[in-house]
């Protein structure tokens, strides 16, 4: 992703927050569509966990890590991240 700030936050490329698990206790958790995103960098900026990134030019969500705080969904643009109960598929 391609920030248009100057400066990142600086926890930004440290990786998902300590490295811990958090999806146990999650019940929603998120889902990108593709078409819609714009590579923008919202999500990634935005969450608190640091578990978004992008890779081969697509953004990916890693749900170990995730802690289904819907953050990512609400500050998105482009309304590409959804969120849906984790028993869905």
């Amino acid at each position: 992703m391609k920030f248009r700030c100057d400066q990142e936050n600086s926890w930004f490329r440290a990786g998902p927050v300590l490295g811990q698990p958090v999806n146990e206790w999650r019940y929603v958790r998120p889902i990108i569509k593709l078409s819609k995103c714009n590579n923008c960098g919202w999500c990634e900026l935005y969450c608190p966990t640091g578990c978004i990134s992008e890779e081969d030019d697509e953004v990916v969500i890693h749900l170990d890590y995730c802690k289904g705080c819907g953050i990512c969904a609400n500050e998105c643009p482009k309304d590409a991240i959804t969120m849906i109960d984790e028993e869905e598929e």
